[in-house]
């Protein structure tokens, strides 16, 4: 309704022709208003149709009207410019919701100027006059506009708060003062603002020094990444080469083998064709022979045959062949062997270096450990809780769910007073439990372990609470990451894969994880933060601390406070 008014009371005003407020009004003959330029245009483009027309009710004109301004109308829509730009300011002044709105206002109210602490009111600059002006208000306290201005006024004696108990650590009055807080220590408002005041330029200060710090750090983690970049290049670079090298070295062997093989191939299948001529030249002198003594052993003539048969016997050819047979592709035989043994070996060698340069490039300084310190980790802190319907019914929960205790030799005690025994979540074949917190982004942790072996895991939710160890131990299968604290040393499983860890005993360890950069640490605390392991992964699934407590009752483990 408010904005059909507005247009109601702005359309007298507006030009039918732009929609807008009249410029150099003129009015036609027929008593209706346009902007001089826009009626003009319009007559213009009616000019080659030899009649002009009002854009409005249609009457015609066989010349064009003289037009001149309408100087009362340019008055009034002058006026309502004005007027228009003093209601903008006005809702400009509106208080909003997270505004002071002045106490006085009726209707819509204005935004507060000053809020006074002895009428416990916010006011408008125009409701606040009365204050500048009358010697009544002379001795009123104004202070910026404060949305909790009732808390100022003591609820007890509704009076204004000027005292602060420090012994109580509240606001008071000075009734307040004499009667319940009698024998506290208590200061002016004004003397505890001081003394705050100190404090609050202390905490800017460590503030400041802090960031001071960090902007250090940013400056030596940006010369770190520099140095990490380039030693990363240059060590490429270097492997480049040297790969190249050994391939050339490969290829170089190779044509020379190649050479080797062609040219015994060569003198091989030369002296085959020799033989081959000779033996073909032997089946023709056979066959020759064969001819003649076929055509004497047709001849009827004795004395012709007898001597023509000595003739013929005196030629002698062998009968048996030089030639040693051997199977097809049985010459180089051997030189596939070799080559083969050759292939082995190298694999063989590059398999075990190869490993050596993986160990050393995972020895590479993480910026975690190296830069970061214990201070730093606890920046990711948070408090863990482990959750009841997941705890083996060997397992007991204490301390605040912080604590895991095993219970084997009170076990049915125990039992009785577990709620549910039968929850979908909880482990009923491994002493196992998880957190009730799931993790994603950065966090750090610390557990105290006591007594045994104790698992510290990080998992996934969807870990099976029953069947096999391949099913739902920690460390196990895919969905868990377990180190193994015994009092003598530590071990490490992910998906049955057990990987030794070397590193100073504590009974108490640290766990980071960054979810999102999948790496988790873990460390022993002591004095110095010890890396134990880490692992670089990818986390398909937000993760929950766990821990199993599988030896002897009273062993535990305690998720710390850090905060």
């Amino acid at each position: 309704m408010e904005q059909q008014g507005a247009e109601l009371q702005t359309k007298p005003f507006s030009c039918s022709i732009c929609l807008d407020f009249l410029k150099e009004p003129v009015t036609t003959s027929c008593g209706h208003s346009y902007c001089k330029t826009c009626i003009r245009k319009h007559w213009d483009e009616d000019k080659e149709k030899g009649i002009y027309s009002c854009p409005q009710c249609r009457e015609t004109f066989e010349n064009m009207p003289v037009l001149n301004k309408n100087i009362m109308l340019a008055e009034l829509v002058e006026k309502e410019k004005k007027n228009r730009l003093q209601d903008d300011s006005d809702v400009q002044r509106f208080a909003a919701a997270e505004d002071v709105a002045c106490d006085s206002c009726t209707g819509r109210k204005l935004k507060a100027f000053k809020s006074c602490l002895n009428c416990v009111a916010s006011y408008c600059e125009k409701h606040l006059q009365p204050h500048h002006e009358s010697a009544a208000f002379k001795r009123h306290k104004l202070v910026d506009p404060f949305k909790k201005l009732q808390e100022m006024i003591c609820s007890r004696h509704d009076e204004v708060v000027k005292m602060f108990c420090r012994t109580d650590q509240q606001c008071i009055c000075n009734l307040c003062s004499m009667e319940e807080h009698k024998d506290h220590v208590i200061v002016s408002a004004a003397g505890e603002r001081t003394e705050k005041q100190r404090e609050l330029q202390e905490s800017l200060a460590d503030i400041h020094k802090n960031i001071q710090d960090r902007e250090k750090d940013v400056e030596l983690l940006k010369e770190k990444e520099e140095t990490i970049n380039l030693s990363a290049d240059q060590t490429l670079e270097h492997s480049e080469q040297m790969f190249t090298e050994l391939k050339r070295l490969l290829h170089q062997r190779s044509s020379e083998l190649e050479k080797e093989v062609r040219s015994k191939q060569q003198t091989e299948v030369s002296a085959v064709r020799a033989l081959q001529e000779k033996l073909k030249q032997e089946i023709s002198e056979l066959k020759k022979r064969d001819a003649e003594l076929q055509q004497l052993s047709h001849t009827e003539d004795h004395i012709q045959f007898v001597l023509s048969y000595s003739s013929l016997s005196a030629l002698s050819v062998s009968t048996h062949s030089s030639i040693i047979h051997r199977g097809p592709g049985s010459c180089f035989e051997e030189v596939t062997a070799a080559v083969s043994e050759l292939r082995e070996h190298l694999h063989k060698v590059l398999m075990e270096d190869w490993n050596k340069v993986c160990h050393t490039v995972e020895r590479v300084d993480d910026l975690l450990s190296v830069l970061r310190t214990r201070a730093g980790f606890l920046e990711y802190s948070q408090e863990i809780t482990l959750d009841p319907k997941t705890a083996h019914r060997y397992l007991k929960l204490s301390e605040g769910n912080r604590k895991v205790t095993s219970m084997r030799e009170n076990l049915y005690h125990f039992v009785t007073r577990l709620v549910d025994l039968h929850h979908p979540d909880r482990f009923t074949d491994w002493s196992q439990v998880l957190s009730r917190e799931s993790l994603t982004g950065r966090h750090y942790w610390e557990v105290e372990v006591r007594g045994g072996v104790v698992d510290i895991s990080v998992a996934y939710k969807s870990i099976s609470r029953a069947g096999g160890v391949k099913e739902c131990g920690f460390g196990a299968n895919d969905k868990s990451w377990v180190l193994i604290c015994s009092p003598k040393s530590y071990t490490f499983y992910h998906n049955s894969i057990k990987s030794p860890v070397s590193g100073p005993q504590s009974s108490r360890i640290g766990v980071y994880v960054d979810h999102t950069a999948g790496i988790l640490f873990f460390y022993s605390v002591s004095e110095t933060m010890t890396l134990l392991h880490r692992v670089n992964t990818t986390f398909t699934e937000p993760l929950h601390a766990g821990f199993s407590v599988y030896g002897c009752s009273g062993d535990s483990a305690e998720l710390c406070k850090l905060k």
